[in-house]
């Protein structure tokens, strides 16, 4: 995919990822659905194989749960540079997107963090922030699930797999109901796909 970024998009790129820190409430992951309609619907910097592919491979990584982020900003740079096979320009592009969604992301997230953080602490005896840390569980479930929904369902002109929301479905109830370590079921997933199952 061969995507043309202005000036102006990438300073877009960067005003959306940083409004998508400050909703990212349980973390990164839970603004993908959103990241999801900027990057490949309304814009088309990224293939929806892109974007799932980005979150796959940043998810069975080691390292932090963010990781997605860059890599969805390094697809987008590639696909505006030309790929790799463009020399220095695919690189510099590819590295200049994985920047500009990676200090979008980190900037007003962390700076929140730290005076909330500190604010709560001095603060933990009170009712009102007792209640907003209660109230934040509900808001944490359902954007985790509605991720896993946009995951599942792909673009969203194409029709839902049956098997693959049936993975899904048991990898929550397993991760709910037992204590089996995610790596397995990742692995699970992994031989499901690559025996053509989902």
């Amino acid at each position: 995919m061969n995507a043309s970024l202005s000036g102006s998009d990438w300073l877009t790129m960067f005003i959306q990822f940083l409004l998508l820190s400050c909703l990212s409430v349980g973390g990164a992951i839970t603004t993908a659905p959103e990241m999801h309609r900027i990057l490949v619907e309304s814009h088309r910097w990224l293939t929806n194989e892109q974007f799932v592919t980005s979150i796959a491979l940043a998810q069975a990584a080691p390292g932090p749960n963010i990781l997605f982020v860059a890599l969805l900003g390094w697809n987008v740079g590639l696909n505006a540079g030309g790929g790799l096979a463009n020399g220095l320009v695919g690189w510099t592009t590819a590295f200049a997107g994985a920047l500009v969604t990676m200090t979008g992301m980190l900037i007003p997230s962390t700076t929140l963090t730290y005076v909330a953080t500190r604010w709560g602490h001095r603060n933990r005896e009170l009712r009102a922030v007792r209640a907003f840390k209660q109230g934040l569980a509900p808001i944490v479930v359902g954007l985790l699930i509605a991720t896993g929904w946009v995951l599942v369902r792909g673009d969203a002109d194409s029709a839902i797999d049956p098997e693959l929301v049936a993975v899904a479905l048991v990898s929550m109830l397993v991760v709910w109901r037992t204590q089996v370590h995610i790596l397995w079921l990742l692995a699970t997933g992994a031989l499901l796909g690559a025996m053509g199952l989902v």
